[in-house]
């Protein structure tokens, strides 16, 4: 299996940065799918102004720099110093804002602050055992926060942990890193399991005209 954060430096140099802006104009937004402009924005979160909220496998931060200009105090981690640059260059100086180079477990587990909200983006929740990692988050959460993430919904057939490839040069094998995939009812089952509660798993459609694989998102609360 391929070392994380070899992995994920691979991977940043694959993704495109955001755009400088969205089709409303808006200089940051939140976007759960893998569509620009497509789905719904931060408010499954619930989050008031002034809240915490961590982003696990924040990538080159555009969500979480979205939170902190809307007031809140929004902690971004990744292991991957290459995609933590991408986010320091943009939005660095973003007040509110805190990048954290870090395993992501680690992170739950070697702090204490509790968080009104943590959400994953085709990140961490995607690419970790559930049965660690919802476990170390809800110890993070407050009573009633919210966990969320979104990822590609599984294939039917194809559940629990799969090989994951990272393209690389075309000469080159690809990297092999680890995901977990459910349909929706799994998820609520695997999520009450581990004591939240309010679960609610659905994929959402592609936009029309676009190609049909949609998006799951999941929410609970802790």
């Amino acid at each position: 299996m391929t070392d994380a954060t070899t992995a994920w430096n691979t991977y940043s140099s694959q993704r495109p940065e955001r755009r400088p802006v969205n089709a409303a104009g808006e200089a940051t937004w939140f976007n759960w799918t893998q569509y620009t402009d497509h789905g719904p924005d931060a408010g499954l979160l619930d989050l008031q102004s002034g809240d915490r909220v961590l982003d696990l496998g924040c990538g080159k931060g555009g969500n979480a720099a979205h939170l902190a200009v809307q007031g809140m105090t929004a902690v971004g981690v990744d292991i991957s110093p290459v995609q933590l640059r991408a986010a320091e260059e943009r939005w660095g100086n973003t007040p509110g804002l805190q990048l954290r180079q870090a395993d992501a477990l680690s992170y739950l587990r070697e702090g204490d602050d509790p968080f009104g909200a943590v959400y994953s983006v085709y990140g961490v929740m995607w690419f970790s055992d559930p049965s660690v990692v919802l476990p170390a988050i809800r110890e993070r959460l407050r009573c009633g926060g919210v966990l969320a993430f979104s990822q590609r919904p599984a294939v039917e057939g194809c559940y629990g942990c799969q090989a994951s490839y990272i393209s690389r040069g075309e000469d080159e094998d690809p990297l092999i890193v680890k995901r977990w995939d459910y349909e929706p009812e799994d998820w609520e089952c695997l999520l009450r399991k581990h004591g939240y509660t309010n679960t609610r798993a659905a994929v959402l459609g592609a936009p029309p005209g676009r190609r049909k694989i949609g998006t799951l998102i999941v929410q609970a609360r802790a």
